[in-house]
């Protein structure tokens, strides 16, 4: 609210004053609108939720520059400080205390005034990444007495033998590329604005070693989630170069999740990325030798390899998020009646998910079968007649004839209550996988595919686990540098570090 004795008594600057507030709000307006269409507008099920945040960041940020237009003018000053969120700074930070004292403390009476109590605020700064140099002497020590030999302590075991990083350093380069997608010679870009110039190549040999060191503990990640007795997969492509060609050719990451918290499990979540050149069923059967129990999947037919094995110890449970992308992408396209009543019924399944979300998997199974089951038999019939009306080639006969052959997989959750309704945990774990694979374009080699397939695993895990990602990473470099015990290996894993 304006103050009026704020207020010119100059018409033409009055003038002015209403025609820019009204400016103002025009585009506060607009922006609010954009906002409102961001957030709740029409959304392909095939984008990317990162470029909603973008546009988000976007729309806030032009608000704020209105808002600061106003707090500058004068006359338009609030009577009340604008409300903000400024958030919550955590405790753990550390406290640099300024005290701003008045230039007099003297009375006008003459006596010296005593503190009666003080305002207290609290910002957030920021100091830019600093490096520092770790200088290591070991003084050597000899008897002026006797000449029994020169004593000096042993030096400290170090990742790069006679190289200038530290642990901590080499972390550093793992996590800023593999979990904040900067790739090396943009890392080398930043270090060299503080006159640290190292190539690319050098940052590479560090990842390199680091990547040797660490890959005992992934193969133990891998391990362990193949012990589960259910598991989430899926794959996204891998663009990697190939030299002899001067082209990229299309590789596989396949990731393989475990995450038992919505039903109350006890085992800890992880994701395991693999690199195949190729996206063939027989990759998933590699990946998954030892592996025995309920697969969640998609609706790719590579999958059904499994199927074939002579133990036949493999289900797959099939995705309704998948199968409910199948009509939408129809209703989307035209005016779809059968397709619209198709994603009715579906939404209807996925609010008794959202009830039973947090209870345990016997909870969940009971309310499934008393709440979910009349709902399946319902749909299964009106898929039947719905098959009927329609061309098996037309769009909407396509999507129901996806429904159709997979419906055993997709009601599988009926009969277990670990089973989620859909595939997407795995694919929550994808996605830094994609965000990284549009800022480095390809993997450079096959090999370091894989390897960007390992670290991205630690990394994500450590996520899935509410573990930081660079303290786990010097931590588990540094026991391993100082000589961990192979037959101790899971102590490394994510869950079980003690940062």
């Amino acid at each position: 609210m304006i103050n009026p004795a704020d207020l010119p008594d100059d018409i033409k600057l009055l003038k002015a004053i209403v025609l820019r507030q009204q400016d103002q709000n025009a585009r506060l307006a607009k922006l609010v609108a954009d906002f409102k269409r961001a957030l709740f507008g029409a959304k392909s099920e095939k984008a990317d939720p990162d470029q909603y945040e973008l546009a988000f960041e976007d729309i806030e940020t032009a608000i704020e520059v209105v808002h600061a237009e106003r707090d500058a003018d004068v006359a338009l000053q609030p009577s009340k400080p604008r409300k903000s969120n400024r958030g919550h700074l955590p405790k753990h930070l550390p406290r640099v205390e300024e005290i701003i004292e008045p230039d007099d403390k003297t009375c006008t009476c003459g006596a010296e005034r005593h503190i009666i109590g003080e305002d207290t605020s609290e910002r957030l700064d920021i100091i830019p990444a600093q490096f520092r140099v770790i200088v290591t002497r070991r003084p050597k020590y000899a008897c002026r007495s006797c000449e029994a030999g020169i004593v000096q302590a042993a030096a400290k075991s170090r990742l790069i033998e006679g190289g200038m990083p530290t642990e901590a350093t080499v972390a550093s380069v793992i996590v800023s590329k593999y979990a904040d997608h900067l790739p090396l010679y943009r890392q080398a870009q930043i270090y060299s604005r503080q006159g640290v110039d190292l190539d690319r190549s050098t940052l590479a040999s560090w990842v390199g070693k680091a990547a040797y060191e660490l890959r005992p503990v992934y193969d133990c990640l891998l391990k362990n989630l193949k012990q589960s007795s259910k598991l989430f997969m899926d794959e996204t492509t891998a663009p990697v170069l190939d030299p002899g060609r001067g082209k990229t050719k299309t590789g596989y990451f396949w990731a393989l999740a475990r995450d038992d918290r919505p039903w109350l499990g006890q085992a800890p979540p992880g994701v395991a990325f693999t690199y195949a050149p190729g996206r063939g069923g027989k990759y998933a059967d590699d990946i998954l030798q030892g592996f025995s129990g309920i697969l969640q999947v998609d609706g790719y037919a590579g999958y059904n390899r499994l199927l074939k094995r002579t133990s036949q110890d493999v289900q797959l449970a099939y995705c309704w998020a998948y199968a409910r992308r199948k009509l939408h992408d129809v209703a989307k396209a035209s005016a779809a009646p059968i397709a619209q009543e198709g994603l009715k019924q579906i939404a209807a399944l996925y609010r008794i998910e959202a009830d039973i979300k947090g209870q345990s998997a016997d909870a969940r199974l009971a309310a499934r079968i008393e709440r979910t089951k009349p709902k399946l038999d319902v749909f299964e019939k009106w898929l039947a007649q719905s098959r009927a009306k329609v061309s098996a080639k037309s769009p909407t006969g396509e999507a129901l004839k996806y429904i159709a052959k997979y419906w055993n997989g997709l009601k599988l959750f009926l009969t277990d209550g670990r089973i989620e309704i859909d595939n997407n945990p795995v694919e929550r774990t994808i996605r830094p996988i994609a965000l990284n694979r549009k800022n480095a374009l390809f993997a450079g080699h096959e090999a370091g595919a894989q390897n960007w397939a390992m670290l991205a695993s630690l990394i994500e895990t450590c996520k899935l686990n509410a573990v930081e990602p660079h303290a786990y990473i010097v931590g588990i470099l540094t026991a391993i540098v100082n000589g961990h015990k192979q037959s101790d290996i899971e102590t490394l894993l994510p869950w079980n570090f003690k940062g």
